[in-house]
């Protein structure tokens, strides 16, 4: 449905978007996700049509829009701000892009009534969005992108202005609202949760590029690079030095047992299901040698206390120390 070849954005001497290629399938959720300053929001507004590509080729539906103008590309957009005008109604504001476009009021309606009942608005429609809660103004901003009936729904961080209980609850009725409409949605985030937790596909940015494209559970289980190693996961996956390579093993996959490596408990801490325990392996007290676990349970171990971990092989990555990529063989298909 829409693919993206060679994007490129240069600001100065710096380049914040360096050969982006990617595809988004018909009925697709594809999170972009990375770190602030990553590119990523960026890309999307070269998608959208607001910023100008320096390089690239922005194709929709076999159409190239790379040089066309926002409203030309037909697509909706749900902002981090939620973008609503203090002065319209809710439910003027949901209408307002029908109106610009001069759909008849008749379709208006119709499609407003069946808006308004999949975002359950039906009782704010009067209100104007000073009196609504943070939760609302983002469905009234997805009401309004949805409403266009866009071929591809872009979303620039929509949750991150909500509480940890509220965004919660919200990435649950995006991701149900995108299924039952079957929407394809570009959704960027610096939250991996969000991303592991919606998105069908994920796009790992790291300043500028890409750094692996995948399924949520091959960026956990198969991470292409030592960025993406740590990146995904909490706690991020332990990396140890091992002469020309760099081992990589998740804190949920070491164990404390009898007969395996020697540690010194440095400290631990307590979230309730589990423990988070850092471990020194080296005896040298430096970051390289340190170490994350996952104790199920409320640990009681005490500072210094020696211990002895282990983990299986196959829960073991391998990278290069030079390129910090992986060199793990990987599966056949």
């Amino acid at each position: 449905m829409l693919r993206v070849e060679g994007l490129s954005r240069i600001f100065g001497d710096k380049k914040v978007v360096d050969d982006l290629n990617f595809t988004v399938e018909d009925g697709e959720f594809v999170a972009l996700l990375g770190p602030s300053g990553c590119g990523k929001s960026t890309s999307l507004k070269m998608i959208a049509g607001l910023e100008n590509p320096d390089t690239g080729v922005i194709e929709l539906d076999g159409k190239d829009i790379t040089h066309l103008g926002p409203g030309q590309r037909q697509l909706g957009m749900v902002f981090q701000s939620y973008a609503l005008f203090p002065h319209l109604s809710v439910k003027e504001n949901i209408l307002f892009g029908l109106k610009a476009r001069k759909v008849q009021k008749d379709e208006q309606q119709k499609r407003l009534t069946s808006v308004v009942d999949l975002v359950g608005l039906g009782e704010h429609l009067d209100k104007k969005p000073g009196q609504l809660s943070g939760g609302q103004c983002q469905r009234v901003a997805l009401a309004r992108a949805i409403v266009s009936e866009a071929n591809l729904c872009l979303m620039d961080e929509p949750l991150s202005n909500l509480d940890a209980k509220l965004r919660n609850e919200m990435r649950t009725e995006i991701r149900a609202l995108q299924q039952r409409l079957g929407m394809s949605v570009i959704y960027v985030t610096h939250d991996q949760v969000e991303a592991m937790s919606m998105a069908d596909k994920i796009v790992l940015m790291n300043d500028g590029r890409i750094e692996q494209i995948g399924l949520p559970e091959d960026l956990y289980n198969r991470p292409a690079t030592v960025f993406a190693a740590q990146f995904i996961g909490s706690p991020p996956m332990n990396i140890i030095p091992a002469g020309d390579k760099l081992l990589g093993v998740r804190p949920e996959h070491i164990r404390i047992e009898d007969g395996g490596m020697p540690g010194r408990v440095v400290s631990c801490d307590y979230h309730g299901a589990d423990t988070i325990v850092l471990a020194d392996i080296g005896g040298e007290g430096v970051s390289e040698s340190l170490v994350k676990l996952r104790y199920p349970g409320h640990a009681l171990f005490a500072a210094e206390q020696n211990i002895s971990i282990h983990w299986k092989p196959e829960f073991e990555h391998q990278f290069s120390s030079s390129t910090r990529t992986s060199i793990d063989p990987q599966p056949t298909n």
